[in-house]
């Protein structure tokens, strides 16, 4: 059975990833992993490739020994992997609880190095991993702290692997969307701590190049213009004149 697993599905880019990799390959089945039963079920109705709604929560390691005990038991060929489960807070530090913290390491980082490992085994030559990480990545964000760190975390284990696993022929591609209209504004956004938004990118525009982008050399999928630059100024430039350009920006205390 060839199959890709998708994580996130149930909205953001995780959905697009789904929408566009299903018509893109072919597939016996795509595994949609997410908390959202109900949002996964709807694609079963939207896609012409079978939908296999996996419902777990992946703050807990509890969930990708489940989703390890799966794959065990079914034996799939892993085409392709997307980890793009994953969430922020747009806050000064010790305003948040500190549980939310370690959950949000949990997802964003945790459970991609979880999630892949577990998968690997079942991965072949011209298997492809899209590990969603961020601009973030690139920079260290006041007030979007820890968010910034976990999104540094995924690109360098995803750059790193991409370099491991090609003797095997598996390519990993870390994309690194600025900012994109998608629900994670939802959950990262409680007041106007950050209320500067440079540019909004439509996540399908973004999906569309990390999967172009995995035909490429590159290890790394950045979409936009202004995204790109962002990048490019945050590895050249000194990061305490980047951090206090961010600060001004967002009109937030700085020295």
């Amino acid at each position: 059975m060839r199959i890709a697993v998708i994580t996130g599905a149930s909205s953001g880019m995780g959905r697009e990833f789904v929408r566009q990799l299903s018509k893109k390959e072919s597939f016996d089945e795509i595994w949609a992993v997410a908390r959202r039963r109900e949002r996964l079920e709807e694609l079963k109705d939207e896609l012409g490739t079978p939908v296999r709604p996996v419902c777990l929560d992946l703050s807990g390691r509890e969930s990708i020994d489940e989703y390890a005990a799966l794959l065990e038991e079914i034996k799939p060929e892993v085409a392709v992997l997307v980890n793009a489960s994953g969430f922020g807070y747009f806050k000064e530090f010790t305003e948040m609880p500190l549980a939310g913290y370690y959950d949000m390491i949990a997802v964003n980082d945790s459970a991609v190095v979880g999630v892949t490992y577990s998968t690997l085994p079942y991965m072949s030559s011209g298997s492809k991993i899209w590990n969603i990480c961020s601009v973030a990545a690139f920079q260290p964000l006041p007030y979007i702290n820890i968010y910034g760190a976990t999104k540094a975390f995924a690109l360098s284990f995803t750059r790193a692997l991409n370099a491991e696993l090609k003797p095997r022929g598996i390519k990993a591609l870390a994309v690194c969307p600025y900012w994109t209209k998608t629900e994670f504004f939802d959950v990262a956004v409680t007041d106007d701590t950050i209320s500067y938004y440079e540019c909004m990118y439509d996540p399908d525009k973004v999906v569309e190049r990390a999967i172009k982008d995995m035909d490429t050399r590159k290890d790394v999928s950045i979409y936009g213009g202004k995204a790109r630059l962002n990048a490019f100024l945050a590895k050249i430039l000194p990061h305490k004149l980047v951090m206090k350009v961010f600060l001004a920006q967002q009109k937030l205390p700085r020295k």
